[in-house]
């Protein structure tokens, strides 16, 4: 029987090692130089999410969502011969958490620390007295067991499938008191007593047993579901970030960190990046939250959005009325005259698109975008057929620095620069060409850019808020742009519902 025990306990052995084996990542000498994303969490945002609803709530899923089995057994007692038992319909009736402690092992696992757990565990009690061939006195009561309990959870973090993968089976349940009550306490003393002596111990065995393994199936559960979470929030329809793993995660004593790849996948489209400037020394740790993106995933974006044909918008009625009147003079007059040949703004419409994708350049005084921009005005006189009346590619340079308030993004351009490249106009300039093509290098320049970017913030806000991040409450975010690289850092607090909803959908 020793012998078979311990068969299938290096069967099992064996067969942990093999799926740890496949489930091993492999990464290239350099850890880095594939990183495009990069997110780390300090040790003060670990100790905020240490005991809140929610955690207490993840803790209790574990316990009543724990498959307790039923428990057998028989006794020799004096004068009574043997007493055989089973405990049956075991499950959690109800549960309490005092406090909990996390703490960051560097390089090796997160411990969390949940003390004075209070849990109610309720069942039934069958017993009865074994003669030599059959039993007799068959009794049922139902039981209630109070436990005091200390739980130690230590989490591993590896990769697992190009995914972080989290590993609690590190896992030990301390039990300070046990004590059974069975119904009313009717029941002779000594049998109480009896039972509570010889059912203890397999009692505590088989509750470390099945809520350990529960708070393991857990936190995976919960690294999927932050993987997805994280998936979803850099994913619009065709347009998406590869979020594998660089490297291995890193748990330092002071912060975790994860390494992504941050490929751009968009239907055919390759996306290679193997130079990334990330190096750990990059980021600080007196913010609860980084993220760190390299310029090459910004220009993969930017291409995307522009294969995608993203890269497009209308101006028309009053918003193309006020890029042309911006000034109230001669020259301007004239523009308005030879260019809509008298079509009110109404019967005109401005069509500005990207003609290549744009080159993106982040740098400390911000984020460098160069783009060919085409600008095509079509005025629809009527009873009559639309006509062009004016096309010009220009190139445009701009800088643009970005913040993040009130639940919106802030994009503030500065230090445009414009160089026409194309200019055609059905009207006959001749003298005047010069004087309207610095008009409209004013008007593009002082409206037109401003314009435009005043249609991508709200556009990007709705879409990150489409994503669930205006449930978060994000403190003092900073957004710095260094040669190569940008650093998002921010405070924040979790949205107390999201992890409850996930559960009760879940369970």
């Amino acid at each position: 029987m020793l012998w078979a025990g311990r068969m299938r306990l290096g069967t099992v052995g064996i067969l942990l090692a093999l799926v740890h084996s496949a489930a091993a990542c492999e990464f290239g000498p350099v850890p880095y130089r594939v990183t495009g994303i990069v997110c780390r969490m300090t040790k003060p945002a670990a100790l905020l999410c240490k005991l809140n609803q929610e955690t207490a709530q993840v803790i209790q899923a574990a316990f009543r969502n724990a498959k307790f089995p039923n428990i057998t057994g028989e006794r020799s007692v004096r004068l009574l011969g043997k007493v055989a038992y089973g405990l049956s319909n075991i499950q959690v009736n109800d549960l309490s958490i005092e406090q909990s402690e996390v703490e960051l092992k560097e390089n090796d696992a997160i411990d969390i620390a949940i003390k004075n757990v209070t849990a109610f565990f309720k069942g039934t009690l069958t017993y009865g007295y074994a003669g030599a061939w059959f039993l007799q006195l068959f009794h049922s009561v139902d039981f209630e067991i109070e436990s005091s309990i200390d739980l130690q959870i230590n989490i591993k973090l590896m990769c697992q499938e190009e995914q972080v993968a989290a590993d609690a089976s590190d896992c030990y349940l301390s039990f300070h008191k046990l004590t059974l009550h069975l119904q009313g306490d009717k029941e002779p003393g000594w049998l109480k007593q009896l039972f509570t002596d010889f059912i203890s111990f397999t009692l505590k065995f088989v509750l470390k047993r099945e809520v350990c393994k529960e708070i393991n199936f857990l936190a995976q559960v919960l690294a999927n579901f932050v993987h997805d979470l994280a998936a979803n929030f850099v994913r619009d329809e065709d347009i998406g970030l590869d979020i594998s793993l660089a490297s291995d995660p890193l748990i330092k004593a002071n912060y975790l960190e994860s390494h992504h790849k941050g490929l751009v996948m968009y239907k055919n489209y390759s996306d290679v990046f193997s130079d990334s400037v990330y190096s750990p020394s990059l980021l600080t740790e007196s913010r609860m939250l980084y993220f760190w993106l390299s310029e090459h995933i910004l220009n993969s974006l930017a291409s995307a959005a522009f294969l995608d044909e993203r890269l497009v918008m209308t101006i028309s009625g009053k918003k193309l009325q006020e890029l042309f009147e911006i000034e109230d003079t001669e020259v301007q007059q004239k523009a308005v005259q030879l260019i809509f040949q008298g079509t009110s703004y109404n019967d005109s419409v401005a069509k500005v698109w990207s003609l290549t994708h744009p080159e993106i350049s982040l740098q400390p005084e911000g984020t460098v975008v160069k783009s060919l921009v085409a600008v095509e005005i079509n005025i629809f006189p009527p009873g009559e057929e639309p006509l062009m009346v004016l096309y010009m590619e220009k190139e445009i340079t701009v800088t643009i620095q970005a913040a993040y308030a009130e639940k919106k993004l802030i994009l503030r351009p500065s230090d445009s620069r414009t160089e026409f490249k194309v200019f055609k106009c059905t009207a006959d300039l001749s003298e005047d060409d010069q004087s309207i093509r610095n008009f409209l290098q004013k008007m593009i320049s002082v409206v037109g850019i401003p314009e435009v970017i005043s249609r991508i913030e709200p556009a990007l806000t709705s879409l990150m808020n489409s994503k669930g991040l205006h449930l978060f409450e994000i403190r003092n975010p900073e957004i710095i742009t260094r040669k190569g690289y940008l650093i998002v850092q921010l405070d924040f607090s979790f949205p107390n519902h999201l992890l409850l909803d996930f559960l009760q959908k879940r369970f």
